[in-house]
């Protein structure tokens, strides 16, 4: 791998600003690396499905041995404060200055596949078709796989560079994720003329969210309260609280058991009150589980191993496009490529992680040759 290269492109990338669904200014220069480097590229209508202003981007360099058909991913968008990032090196990592996050999170993916495509094409290695898919809008919501294009893929599993922790971490099991919006209904009066003839929507939604069991429930299930929105003035009993939960686990019965009992939690409150609550309970991401007697996590295994490193297969308590992919019948797997303290104006990856993530890209096409 050329590190000078690799480094020089990453801090290239991540000065372009590409904030969640407004990533258009940086795929519009990714897709320019993609051509000079020979791939089709092509970009869907996922933008148009979540209000975005581009879509994900799916480019294909074309085999020149026969091999199963394989992805790369990484996600475009970053999270916010993501503008105006000005990359620093220091003692061998890569920081913003302090002001931003530095967007490695997901642009060290990016910069790590487009080395190692590089690198095999410089070396003239023997490789089957590959796919690359960049997605929009993966902060927030798995927004651009959960809208991609799929008719458009051939891929049989799919490897997303998009974990923090030492490279040869392997991301096999993943939660599911319920997400509740509730609506409690009050009633307004005077909050000092008379306050007994109405109903306050906060203190209904009180009492639900303090019966309820919340955040570590146990080793695969957590759960909390994370918005909530209501009231206009304290002289008046508020008629109409909204309030935001989510639900995750590693066992759908489990996770259904919780959310379930976080339901009953906010009606017995309303029949307490004597009101009602609007409620939306919808599933935002499945959970996925790879033995790791599989294909996919036997040949990121050897690959792993071939480069000297130590091969650890883990689970997750987030969601990531991995398990849109996996719910889509793509089996996949998250790579973690050393990023650290990301989401904060402290992210910072070390160079010789990035280096690392794009032999381990390489280390997994070889490896497909072989099965």
């Amino acid at each position: 791998m050329q590190k000078e290269r690799l480094v020089n492109e990453f801090i290239e990338m991540v000065q372009i600003s590409s904030l969640s669904l407004k990533e258009k200014n940086f795929a519009e220069n990714l897709s320019k690396r993609l051509q000079s480097l020979g791939l089709e590229v092509f970009i869907d209508n996922a933008g148009e499905k979540c209000n975005g202003n581009t879509g994900n981007i799916i480019a294909k360099l074309k085999g020149n041995t026969s091999a199963p058909t394989i992805m790369f991913s990484a996600h475009m968008d970053t999270v916010v404060p993501g503008e105006n990032i000005k990359p620093q090196i220091r003692d061998g990592y890569i920081y913003s200055d302090g002001t931003t996050v530095l967007g490695s999170d997901d642009k060290a993916g990016i910069a790590a596949i487009l080395e190692a495509i590089r690198y095999i094409k410089e070396n003239n290695m023997k490789h089957g078709d590959i796919e690359l898919v960049f997605f929009i809008a993966e902060e927030g919501g798995l927004f651009g796989s959960k809208h991609l294009d799929y008719s458009k893929v051939e891929s049989k599993m799919a490897f997303i560079l998009d974990s923090g922790g030492p490279v040869g971490d392997v991301i096999v099991q993943g939660p599911s994720q319920m997400k509740i919006i509730a609506d409690f209904k009050g009633k307004a009066a005077h909050a000092g003329v008379a306050p007994e003839k109405g109903i306050n929507a906060i203190q209904v939604a009180s009492r639900a969210i303090n019966s309820m069991k919340l955040l570590r429930i146990d080793h695969e299930t957590t759960a909390n309260v994370g918005v909530i929105t209501g009231g206009t003035a304290t002289n008046i009993v508020t008629d109409a609280v909204n309030v935001k939960f989510e639900a995750r686990s590693l066992n759908n019965d489990k996770l259904k058991a919780q959310s379930d009992h976080m339901v009953d939690c906010i009606n017995k409150a309303c029949e307490e009150f004597n009101t009602t609550c609007d409620l939306q309970v919808s599933l935002n991401y499945p959970a996925f589980t790879i033995n790791n007697e599989t294909p996919i996590a036997k040949l990121v295994t050897r690959a792993i191993e071939s480069l000297g490193l130590t091969a650890n297969l883990t689970s997750t308590g987030g969601g990531s496009d991995t398990n849109i992919l996996n719910g889509n019948g793509i089996p996949a797997v998250t790579l973690a490529i050393g990023m650290s303290n990301v989401h904060t104006t402290a992210e910072n990856i070390a160079i010789e992680d990035l280096v690392k993530s794009a032999e381990l890209v390489a280390a997994i096409i070889q490896q497909v040759q072989n099965t």
